[in-house]
């Protein structure tokens, strides 16, 4: 597989899209970081959401497939909903089956990462980040495997950090207030920046994610004590963060942020602020999950003190 560098992932995904010749929309879940239909949208490639499953908080694959039989797509793009390892291979493996130009995008983002190709892994792209919020948070830097015959040429765009700053703000202004967000291209897409060589950047990725997934582990045996079980995701889904579903999501936020903490509430349905459609499951998880943190910005006192505000603020 080819090894592919680059500021972000979104940037490599941007790239991609644009060194393909075909129109055809894809297929997104409708809880993806909203950076990836934003960079559909700049590089002019229509998009679908797809909702997720109540089971699995990933793609509903069953729905995936059944629009796949009847239509033709140009790729579909799989995210692991918080950092949940599994793959369903099979699942891409019948994709193209049916399709053989369809491209499938495996968005690890929120993995932990891998610095070598799984080549059982069916998808024609491995998409990884280490940027900001990451499991391995470099401050910078995407990188992919490509299946041979995937057509990829770099593209290189003016950048304006004032740009990314506007256009984050009005994306989380669209999302927070429920309404369709109007896309107005700028040059919010860093597509040229220094990047170490690949074996000291793969280097740099192995002693983070140690560290990482060292104080992860610590800081999660303590929130899996101390906060009621029934309010946990399983977990495969608490690498990323540490998360927890409850009725309570807006009380408990509000509570921790007054405690001088802070947690999050991601990812949104995008379906009727970024495309159309509704995504009723999407929605369901939005309005009940919290991510809770388990990185450097966070230690043990921090965590006790979190745990403590959660629990006098459900049931």
């Amino acid at each position: 597989m080819r090894l592919i560098q680059a500021p972000r992932a979104s940037t490599i995904l941007y790239s991609l899209l644009k060194s393909r010749e075909d129109q055809r929309p894809w297929l997104l879940p409708a809880n993806i970081c909203p950076v990836v239909p934003l960079t559909f949208l700049k590089a002019n490639i229509p998009f679908e959401f797809v909702d997720i499953s109540a089971e699995t908080l990933h793609m509903d694959l069953d729905q995936a497939a059944a629009l796949i039989r009847t239509r033709r797509f140009g790729g579909l793009l799989y995210a692991h909903t918080y950092g949940d390892p599994f793959t369903p291979g099979e699942f891409f493996w019948q994709m193209k089956q049916w399709d053989e130009t369809l491209l499938i995008v495996d968005d690890r983002c929120l993995c932990v990462p891998d610095v070598q190709p799984d080549s059982a892994n069916p998808a024609d792209v491995l998409l990884y980040s280490t940027g900001y919020g990451k499991v391995v948070e470099l401050g910078l830097g995407g990188y992919a495997f490509l299946r041979d015959g995937v057509n990829y040429q770099s593209v290189h765009l003016n950048f304006d950090p004032r740009h990314e700053e506007q256009i984050e703000y009005d994306y989380k202004r669209a999302i927070r207030g429920q309404y369709r967000f109007e896309y107005k291209d700028c040059h919010w897409l860093q597509t040229d920046a220094a990047l170490p060589d690949w074996d000291a950047y793969r280097l740099k990725i192995e002693n983070a994610r140690r560290e990482a997934i060292a104080l992860k582990n610590r800081l999660n045996e303590m929130y899996a004590q101390c906060l009621p079980p029934e309010i946990q995701l399983p977990a495969r889904y608490q690498m990323w963060r540490f998360n927890i579903r409850v009725r309570e999501q807006s009380r408990i936020l509000k509570a921790v942020f007054e405690k001088g903490l802070f947690a999050s509430s991601y990812y949104a349905s995008l379906a009727g602020i970024m495309g159309e459609g509704y995504c009723p499951n999407a929605e369901a998880l939005a309005r009940e999950i919290i991510n809770l943190f388990n990185n450097h910005h966070f230690d043990e006192e921090r965590v006790k003190r979190t745990c403590e505000v959660i629990l006098e603020n459900i049931g």
